[in-house]
């Protein structure tokens, strides 16, 4: 048969819940300060609380230790949150690890009230955006693209009517020379067959 322990409460007497008042973290304190922050079930009934050990460790912890930093969450350390954050997951110890005087706690806390909003928030406007560049035709310069129409068919049609040979550095055009003149047709046949072989 199991003896029940001393230190813990008996079934008929409920331990309180609630928000901590300033007298009771205040005989937290001073037990801690006697009997260490161990053995929280013997801290609670030695301090005179009506208080489990769980739930005195998790006020010591997370609020009451002397090298804590509570609120006022700058934005460096917000920066710091959402990187380490992408990087871990909802891992809140070890995100705390790296920001000295913030509890895991705390930074879970502030994660589920602010940062997972915002995020939220960023990520639909993102989207939103994203759908309405999508249903918005781009402007387009009609007198621009007709003047872009009118360049390219001018240039095709004096490249079409344009035919260039070249002998050495003798330049001609067959549309210069008088179609009954044989002698553009001399300079053609008198080629090299090199001129019309394709690289």
């Amino acid at each position: 048969m199991v003896r029940p322990s001393a230190t813990r409460q008996s079934h008929n007497t409920e331990a309180c819940r609630g928000a901590w008042t300033g007298e009771e973290d205040q005989k937290l304190v001073q037990a801690i300060e006697l009997y260490g922050p161990r053995r929280w079930n013997v801290v609670a009934a030695n301090a005179g609380l009506n208080r489990c050990g769980r739930s005195c460790r998790l006020r010591w912890l997370n609020y009451l230790r002397p090298n804590i930093k509570i609120g006022n969450i700058t934005d460096q350390e917000e920066d710091l949150i959402l990187r380490l954050h992408k990087l871990l997951g909802n891992r809140w110890s070890l995100i705390a690890g790296r920001l000295p005087g913030r509890t895991d706690n705390e930074i879970k806390n502030y994660w589920n009230s602010h940062l997972s909003k915002k995020i939220k928030l960023q990520n639909q406007n993102r989207v939103l955006k994203m759908e309405s560049m999508h249903t918005q035709p781009p402007e387009i310069d009609a007198v621009k693209v007709l003047e872009d129409n009118e360049k390219a068919t001018t240039k095709v049609e004096e490249e079409s009517k344009t035919t260039r040979f070249i002998e050495g550095d003798d330049l001609f055009h067959c549309a210069d020379e008088d179609p009954l003149s044989l002698e553009w047709m001399s300079k053609f046949l008198d080629l090299d067959e090199s001129w019309f072989e394709f690289a």
